[in-house]
């Protein structure tokens, strides 16, 4: 009598030790659990540690929720100005409603990841290839705003969109270098013509402060010649005075003939020219 007894309390404790077993589950902390009864959802949302299942007729499904970081494979698409690129960018998002995540959608990760691309391709189709260059982070919010409208159905929060790379043709390549290539000229030439005006303003300020005082004009010629003797050259500077060829200036202007006038002549000169022969007297 007692063995049988012994013999059921021992087949009890491993019954139960088989129902616990199949029982017991664990959530980990950045779970949460998900239970289906009978193919049916359960209101209460399993917390992160041990909980406990009737095997057989629960069905525990663990939710992921932390961020997930997802690449959106390149798009290929023609901009608003018919230029053909190819775009990829990278998703982050996390599931804040597990029964959602679980029940509204078969595949939530496969689900925003073709409305990603999706999405993409027709922010391609709506931009301009300058915005898809410089104006990424408009271009971002669009995005994020696409993609999360459908997403708040499943239970998905989508976090942040950020478009990676856009890759263009090597003809589209070669002539955008040569505009920046003439665009970096126009400026340089801009440049040096602001300086070039500016020089000149001030030469005309020095010209016009060393006529005002000769002797500047000789000091300045004196500068030039210890400046061209500094270095170690050949050259041979001959100083001329511009006083003298002022000078010679002047005395070539004063020792110019004055143009003769017209003398009118003597009236007891006889004129050297024949007389003219007098005409015959008609006889009538």
């Amino acid at each position: 009598m007692v063995e049988a007894l012994v013999i059921a309390v021992v087949a009890a404790a491993a019954v139960g030790a088989l129902y616990l077993a199949a029982a017991a589950r664990v959530v980990r902390q950045y779970e949460r659990g998900v239970v289906l009864r009978l193919g049916r959802l359960r209101d209460e949302v399993r917390p992160p540690g041990f909980t406990m299942v009737l095997p057989g007729f629960d069905r525990l499904r663990k939710v992921n929720m932390q961020i997930v970081t997802m690449p959106v494979p390149a798009q290929d698409g023609i901009t608003r100005d018919n230029v053909t690129v190819r775009v990829d960018a990278v998703i982050y998002f996390k599931v804040v409603d597990p029964a959602s995540a679980v029940v509204e959608v078969e595949d939530y990760r496969f689900a925003v990841s073709q409305m990603a691309q999706t999405s993409l391709r027709s922010i391609i189709g709506k931009s301009d290839l300058d915005d898809l260059l410089s104006n990424r982070e408009k271009l971002n919010q669009g995005l994020e705003l696409m993609i999360d409208s459908p997403a708040v159905g499943w239970g998905v929060q989508i976090d942040r969109v950020e478009i990676k790379d856009v890759s263009l043709p090597e003809t589209m390549k070669r002539s955008m270098a040569r505009q920046a290539e003439a665009d970096r000229e126009r400026r340089a030439r801009v440049i040096n013509a602001d300086a070039e005006l500016q020089a000149s303003k001030k030469l005309a300020e020095a010209a016009s402060e060393m006529s005002a005082q000769p002797a500047a004009l000789q000091l300045r010629l004196l500068q030039t010649v210890v400046a061209v003797a500094a270095e170690k050259n050949s050259t041979l500077v001959l100083p001329f005075p511009v006083e003298l060829l002022r000078f010679l200036e002047r005395a070539q202007q004063q020792g110019a003939p004055a143009p003769e006038a017209a003398q009118a002549p003597d009236p007891g000169t006889p004129d050297p020219r024949p007389a003219a022969p007098s005409e015959p007297y008609a006889h009538h």
